[in-house]
């Protein structure tokens, strides 16, 4: 199957989704992962315990077309990014409190900038800091909240905007602080489209289990040490700006995700960054934890230690 075939399916199934899980699920139904499992098969499904070992695998319909938790269960190989995005949008300096702690202005309009496909990665999988950005050390954390468009979308009111969102995740935008400025030519996208550089999930959360996705508490541990601690509600654009604002003249395709910025705390502002056997982790209300730990690439030899 060709790579555009594939994606165009993952998008058929993304509406689907969108369509099937726009209710209230019932409980512990509503946190949907993506992963793949032991023979490389890829599945949706909700994780049977805390383990995170084996999920009951969505399954559709053959009655009415939906897709639905069944009882089958599959054991978890790879838990994978809850989507397959075919564009990752981000928005830069959206938190009040961060533009204050870089000394920053708060932007007239959304600062954007995007990363590639190639910079994601799941939960419980390892950030790799390039050999390119280690000495001196620059690779830095940054909590997100992140959109999943459900259906396409363009040109886009802000009071019909959230209709076309599927639900929530959690990000880590992680960036190479040098990258990001001077070596980066001044485009964001070098520092921050690394790979690895975009650990996802674990979970999609619905839209409809998240009513008031500017209410969340944010929290950001390094090695335990909480780092960031704040909360969406200091978001500058709200949600519904952004999508509209990214929707003008551009097509926004199901699966697409909004990276939504990052509260203060980030590493550079206290000398803080990433190094190999670092664990991070990401927490927001009502989604999850992100889990991530670090590895580091090895001079141009591409391997990796842990």
């Amino acid at each position: 199957m060709s790579l555009l075939i594939m994606r165009l399916s993952k998008r058929r199934l993304i509406s689907s989704l969108s369509r099937s899980f726009s209710a209230k699920s019932s409980a512990g139904e509503s946190r949907i992962v993506r992963f793949q499992s032991e023979n490389g098969e890829e599945h949706f499904g909700v994780f049977t315990d805390v383990t995170q070992v084996s999920c009951r695998i969505a399954k559709r319909s053959e009655l009415t077309g939906k897709m639905a938790i069944s009882d089958e269960v599959k054991a978890v190989d790879i838990i994978l990014p809850p989507v397959d995005p075919p564009a990752i949008y981000c928005i830069g300096l959206n938190y009040v409190d961060h533009a204050s702690e870089v000394k920053m202005e708060m932007p007239k309009y959304p600062l954007v900038f995007m990363k590639p496909v190639t910079s994601l990665t799941g939960h419980n999988s390892s950030i790799v800091i390039p050999s390119v950005a280690s000495d001196p050390p620059e690779v830095d954390y940054e909590a997100e909240l992140a959109v999943v468009i459900g259906r396409e979308c363009k040109n886009v009111s802000e009071k019909d905007a959230m209709d076309y969102v599927l639900g929530y995740t959690i990000a880590n935008d992680v960036t190479a602080r040098r990258w990001q400025g001077k070596r980066g030519g001044g485009q964001w996208i070098r520092g921050k489209g690394f790979d690895t550089f975009l650990p996802l999930g674990p979970y999609l959360v619905p839209k409809s289990e998240i009513p008031d996705p500017h209410n969340l508490k944010i929290r950001t541990t390094l090695n335990g040490d909480t780092v960031q601690d704040g909360t969406t509600a200091n978001m500058f654009f709200r949600i519904e700006k952004l999508i509209s604002f990214l929707s003008q003249g551009t097509t926004l395709l199901p699966g697409s995700v909004i990276c939504t910025g990052t509260p203060a705390g980030v590493g550079y502002t206290r000398g803080v960054y990433l190094k190999r056997g670092d664990v991070v982790n990401i927490h927001i209300d009502k989604i999850g934890t992100l889990t991530n730990s670090v590895a580091a690439e090895v001079g141009d030899s591409g391997f990796i230690e842990h």
